[in-house]
């Protein structure tokens, strides 16, 4: 099974990273849960139809008991692709990495992997915080990888740079480990190079080099991924691209 998850700076593009990779994953024949860890629960959209699953959280919240089954908190999207949100507490009132955790316990007690035996796992986590909840995604076995986004854009490549120190320093921990870094172009001056110095630095590598696209915005005001779009589309190649050589390193 591969266990990815994805962090990076707010509005990096993480979650069109994910749902994409995700689409890519299924359309490559595999078995694909994603599961969102974010308060705003807007990881699956686009592999929805634009239309949410809803989040864990607010099921717990309305029913006062934990739900019976996992379709009580899941939706199957494109390719089979089983989404599934996290959530977060009522503005104001709860910590939403408390709300993660609480998540994960539930999911574990539904027995979520045994029952739907995945060949992939894509964890889409809040923002550039690595700590408490949302940490949990790389610890106690959830994931293996982390995969880190990022453009060329100063706050993006300082994002890039605390998630992995955090991560190296839980590596006594036997948490999951950063594969690499995603570049998600945003066609700033001199971004590549911007880029591969800080991979230098930090001794990774750059698994995928996302261009911007405006098919990417066009299918996502259609609530779809490039992969349910138009599989043929350059864009669309370079994210399958992705999805075979992160199976191919697996193996």
């Amino acid at each position: 099974m591969l266990k990815i998850a994805i962090y990076g700076k707010g509005g990096i593009g993480k979650s069109t990273m994910t749902s994409n990779l995700a689409a890519s994953f299924a359309y490559l024949g595999k078995k694909v849960i994603q599961i969102g860890c974010d308060p705003k629960a807007d990881s699956t959209f686009n592999l929805l139809g634009g239309h949410p699953v809803q989040p864990v959280m607010n099921y717990l919240r309305e029913h006062d008991e934990d739900p019976e089954s996992i379709e009580d908190i899941s939706r199957i999207g494109y390719g089979g692709v089983l989404c599934i949100e996290t959530g977060g507490p009522t503005p104001g009132l709860g910590c939403a990495g408390r709300g993660i955790i609480a998540t994960f316990s539930l999911l574990e007690d539904l027995g979520l992997f045994e029952k739907y035996e995945p060949d992939v796992v894509l964890y889409d986590v809040l923002g550039d915080v690595v700590c408490g909840g949302f940490a949990a995604p790389i610890r106690e076995g959830y994931a293996e990888q982390v995969l880190i986004v990022t453009s060329g854009e100063k706050m993006a490549l300082y994002a890039a740079n605390n998630i992995n120190t955090a991560v190296a320093n839980f590596a006594d921990r036997s948490y999951a480990k950063v594969r690499g870094i995603i570049l998600n172009r945003r066609n700033v001056p001199d971004e590549e190079a911007k880029v591969r110095a800080f991979a230098d630095r930090a001794h990774l590598s750059i698994v995928g080099d996302i261009p911007r696209s405006d098919d990417i915005n066009r299918y996502e005001d259609l609530g779809q991924t490039v992969i349910e779009g138009d599989p043929d589309l350059p864009i669309s190649r370079t994210f399958l691209d992705l999805a075979q050589k992160l199976l191919q390193d697996k193996e």
